[in-house]
């Protein structure tokens, strides 16, 4: 799949709900427990990554969010309703989880985020279009627009989707580790658009394995191992006892003079 892609019927925001919250949230897997009571919320425009280990529950979290995974027990709002009431909510998974050869184009993609606008008779007409072409330019993807989704880079890709969440004009992003596997320019590129994100109002979710980025590009920091063990600035949440706690034999941490560095060994399963 292409990602959350659904015609709904969109609702309205409770006035001073929280743009999402998330209550006593457990899922489980075959007698497997994925997330154990996990309780936040978000403000609105916000900029939140979430770090963890392998199978710490970042992915099951997010599609949890979004309205594709039903939960165990618990309960997720946003802007005081279901997340299966909201056509505001612009989920992009792993790209490992994309089927890049679907035959649509960059533009198609885009166009996708009109739908929950447009509903199920009405085609899109020049005011959609317009936006089309005004997001692509935003991404810096209007030179690519009838390009096939499978020629971009793994960069090029990220920006796609970013041009989909603006079209669709949503209120809360979910991105799947959207930096993994792209070159610092292209990362850069990517933390760039969610400054834009943020200055129209966008909450916006990361999860990432970068501990350094998760501290200078975000607002507050996640950390999560099934159970959510920290919550807050980077500060407070990077703290030796939280690290161990989250990582166990996978993070060697060392006291340098700048503070404390994380060194993550995930190349061999058993140290």
């Amino acid at each position: 799949m292409l990602s959350k892609i659904g015609i709904v019927q969109p609702v309205a925001h409770v006035t001073d709900a929280a743009i999402l919250e998330v209550s006593e949230l457990t899922v489980g897997y075959n007698g497997t427990t994925a997330l154990d009571h996990v309780s936040f919320h978000l403000h609105l425009g916000e900029r939140v990554a979430v770090v963890g280990p392998n199978g710490a529950g970042k992915s099951t979290l997010f599609k949890v969010i979004a309205g594709v995974l039903d939960p165990t027990s618990g309960e997720v709002r946003v802007a005081g309703c279901s997340p299966k009431s909201h056509i505001c909510i612009a989920y992009v998974p792993q790209r490992n989880d994309v089927d890049w050869t679907f035959p649509v184009t960059v533009e198609d993609v885009v166009m996708m985020g009109r739908f929950g606008k447009l509903g199920l008779l009405r085609r899109p007409g020049r005011q959609d279009r317009a936006i089309i072409h005004d997001c692509l330019e935003t991404v810096g993807l209007l030179d690519l627009a009838k390009r096939q989704i499978s020629e971009l880079s793994g960069g090029q890709q990220q920006r796609m989707f970013i041009a989909r969440a603006l079209a669709q004009e949503s209120s809360l992003m979910l991105m799947d580790e959207p930096l993994t596997g792209l070159d610092m320019p292209s990362q850069e590129r990517i933390l760039e658009l969610l400054d834009v994100l943020q200055r129209q109002g966008v909450t916006v979710m990361v999860a990432t394995h970068d501990l350094n980025q998760a501290a200078d590009y975000f607002d507050r920091v996640m950390l999560l191992n099934r159970r959510l063990l920290g919550f807050g600035t980077a500060a407070e949440v990077f703290t030796t006892t939280h690290l161990r706690d989250a990582y166990g034999g996978q993070l060697r941490l060392v006291e340098t003079g700048d503070g404390l560095l994380a060194l993550n060994d995930t190349c061999c399963g058993h140290g």
